[in-house]
């Protein structure tokens, strides 16, 4: 689907869409469980992919539209060996989660997708379950889908790189919790994207599950002295105990706002809001979510922007940007949308620790430098950090490629609002993955979209 953005202004109040990392964990959580309700999920193509895989492993998920829920029935903690492939189509957050869930079936799983995500790196969570006694092969030889996975699963300890995914740890993590003897994990290299797995520490206490992170005798006395918790940046590792049980107090769970969304409509206000109003963003409460740092990263380019937290409301106007240095070594998904800002800041816009991003659904670190430039911008690529030259940056609308990338289609429309002319943006159905209502969202907001199927 083309979809044509047009120069526009916004304004306008929006609720922010429910998050996706938030609703995969928790419909996982309660099909590890006897099951729950999940409330106010996102509703996506990544996150049916998760409950079709609940589904496949014995469990059962049922749309509730009234109560906007997902009512999950449970396996229990004893997967069963699925009937067929279990399709992940391009959720690599369902592959590798529901990869450790394959390990605690008595018998074997095929899991596979779509070409993207075909092409993303499994291997280091392939080789830990190997470690763990368990046949986790991909089918190619080269650490990709298709994979095959053998189990069960009974515990144990293992080391994994920390710099590839963080996903690796949470679903060594969350099946860890119902094995006989628990999962013990030693990172052997610092871990990237420390708050996803904040996000699954958290998810698991809501759930009842206890599983910690493990830092050696430096990084607590400085956690202490700062009268900081111990969360997982830092982390040398992470144990959970085995024979837990899931079970959220009364059956259910609800989930909070997605601040990876959240941050193209920040984008949107600070680029194109009408100069006399501003964008409000509804949903918006505080949690584990790194991706919250979109706010403080816009309010550092300049951008009138204010959060009030206990409202979950963030107000923000269109602002003068100035480039700054970001790094994303933990939260990746915020370098598109950083990238669209720098395209319309002055100066030059650093995206520093970047490497890891390239291992998305599509590399998204050149994307982002190849696309803005057709629109105009002009940019720097080195291998772990992308610049934005601002300065020298005229965004003009061309037409552009979204990689098949939600966030690389959301980041570029942002773009799309303060190009002169009209951008049209070849593969807009992807927003489906993460966001589906963006574009209904922004022209509710004021912009001119046109859709073209």
């Amino acid at each position: 689907m083309d979809v044509h953005v047009t120069n526009s202004d916004v304004r306008g109040a929006v609720r922010a869409p429910p998050s996706k990392s938030y609703t995969h964990r928790a419909l996982l959580a309660a099909g590890y469980g006897e099951g729950a309700t999940v409330r106010s999920p996102l509703v996506s193509a990544d996150t049916k992919a998760t409950a079709r895989a609940v589904t496949a492993f014995g469990g059962d998920v049922e749309r509730d539209r009234d109560a906007d829920a997902f009512v999950v029935d449970g396996f229990d903690g004893r997967p069963d060996v699925p009937d067929d492939v279990i399709d992940c189509a391009n959720s690599g957050t369902t592959t590798r989660l529901v990869t450790a869930t394959a390990a605690l079936a008595d018998g074997g799983t095929v899991l596979t997708g779509d070409a993207s995500l075909r092409s993303r790196p499994q291997g280091p969570l392939l080789e830990a379950l190997s470690d763990l006694g368990v046949r986790a092969e991909s089918t190619r030889g080269n650490g990709q889908a298709p994979l095959v996975v053998f189990g069960p699963l009974s515990g144990g300890e293992v080391a994994i790189p920390g710099d590839v995914s963080s996903q690796y740890v949470t679903a060594l993590l969350m099946a860890g919790a119902v094995t006989e003897t628990g999962i013990d994990v030693a990172l052997t290299t610092e871990l990237k994207s420390a708050p996803y797995v904040d996000i699954t520490l958290e998810l698991l206490e809501a759930f009842g599950i206890e599983a910690m992170p493990i830092h050696d005798e430096t990084a607590d006395a400085a956690h202490e002295a700062a009268g900081s918790d111990h969360g997982a940046a830092g982390a040398t590792g992470f144990s959970v105990p085995g024979g837990q049980t899931y079970e959220p107090p009364g059956g259910e769970y609800e989930v909070p706002g997605d601040f990876s969304s959240i941050s193209y409509l920040v984008a949107a206000g600070a680029v194109a809001a009408h100069p006399d109003d501003s964008v409000r963003i509804r949903g918006a409460r505080p949690s584990a979510q790194g991706d919250s740092a979109i706010v403080g990263i816009a309010e550092r380019m300049g951008a009138n922007i204010e959060w009030d937290r206990e409202d979950g409301v963030i107000t923000v106007g269109r602002s003068s940007l100035s480039g700054i240095e970001v790094d994303v070594g933990d939260t990746p998904d915020l370098l598109p949308t950083i990238a669209a800002l720098g395209a319309v800041a002055e100066g030059d816009t650093r995206i520093v620790n970047c490497e890891h991003v390239r291992y998305k659904e599509t590399d998204r670190v050149a994307a982002m430098a190849e696309e803005l430039e057709r629109l105009g911008a002009e940019t720097t690529e080195e291998p772990d950090v992308l610049t934005i030259h601002g300065s020298e940056s005229d965004l003009i609308g061309a037409t552009v490629d979204g990689r098949a990338d939600h966030r690389i289609v959301m980041s570029l429309a942002v773009a799309g609002l303060v190009a002169d002319g009209t951008t049209t943006i070849r593969g807009g159905e992807h927003v489906d993955v993460s966001f589906p209502d963006f574009f209904a969202t922004l022209h509710d907001l004021g912009a001119r979209i046109d859709r073209e199927e």
